[in-house]
């Protein structure tokens, strides 16, 4: 493409260009709910090829309609539930609001998450003072949202970490697309590699496939990267001696010599550290048998 004018067919017969303004159109192209806009940025936040500076950055966004229509869906759901109480209502909103995030995680979307946020508690504060005709705008916030996790501004049933409580926009983490090695290839053995970025591969079991993409390649306890032919072991984070459950949530990977090191200082039953230093007593020959070239023959 072209760094000055760079045509893009838009499946609408039409070309549009995604980083000038050419007769008075804005540049970019919207398509299947995101917007495609190339910007001017100098060298150092530039992206090249072939060691030759591009001078400008594609940014991928939500589009404005899907935002407007994501948000009159929110409003007329907080609407239509004035009636009913806030349990029911985060029940309601939890799916539409972790759905429309979850589509656009993988682009630049968190300063619209925030800004569809900030109006989402607008309409719950509007829904609470329709429920609460004689009451201020202060009491309803205090009533409705709760302080968990150092955040004031939770709409949630309680102030502890088990409350039913509505998922922020601004929660949903921006997941970047990593692109594959150029040596890497899913038939090479490294099932460590395709493991971690896919979580699922045919040669290891899918609770491992599962953690190490959830743990990001990482071993938790050194910090280092897992790498082909490292001996791996599955680690309880809290010992099932200690009441530790067998789940997902309670379970960790680690090196084989992490594992050793954890497991010794973590008060695991069986640990070298926990057991009494008693010498084991000598073994006593049977009655009638001796000992004969290593051999334990009778005496009859």
């Amino acid at each position: 493409m072209c760094k000055k004018l760079t045509p893009f067919c838009n499946g609408k017969d039409t070309l549009t260009y995604t980083l000038n303004t050419y007769n008075d159109e804005k540049s970019g192209f919207d398509f299947l709910g995101f917007n495609v806009r190339q910007f001017p940025v100098g060298k150092y936040n530039s992206g090249s090829v072939r060691g030759n500076i591009l001078g400008f950055k594609t940014i991928i966004t939500p589009t404005k309609e899907g935002q407007k229509r994501h948000y009159r869906k929110i409003a007329e759901v907080i609407k239509k539930s004035r009636g009913i109480n806030q349990a029911t209502l985060i029940k309601r909103l939890n799916p539409i609001v972790r759905g429309w995030c979850n589509y656009y995680s993988t682009v630049v979307s968190q300063k619209v998450f925030e800004r569809i946020w900030h109006l989402t508690v607008y309409k719950l504060l509007k829904w609470g003072r329709h429920r609460h005709r004689n009451k201020g705008r202060g009491w309803i916030r205090l009533k409705y949202f709760k302080t968990i996790d150092n955040n004031n501004w939770v709409f949630a049933t309680r102030e502890d970490a088990s409350a039913l409580k509505l998922m922020a926009h601004s929660e949903t983490e921006i997941r970047r697309y990593v692109k594959v090695k150029g040596n890497a290839s899913p038939y090479n053995g490294d099932w460590v590699y395709w493991s971690t970025r896919m979580g699922i591969h045919p040669e290891v079991s899918t609770r491992i496939a599962s953690l190490l993409k959830r743990q990001k390649g990482k071993c938790p306890h050194c910090g280092n990267y897992f790498k082909d032919g490292d001996s791996i072991e599955v680690d309880h984070i809290i010992p099932k001696s200690k009441g530790g459950k067998d789940i997902y949530d309670n379970w960790q990977l680690l090196h084989r010599h992490c594992h050793d090191t954890k497991t010794a200082s973590d008060g695991s039953f069986g640990n070298k550290s926990n057991c009494n230093s008693v010498k084991p007593k000598p073994p006593v020959e049977p009655n009638h048998w001796i000992w004969i070239d290593d051999m334990l023959v009778t005496t009859f």
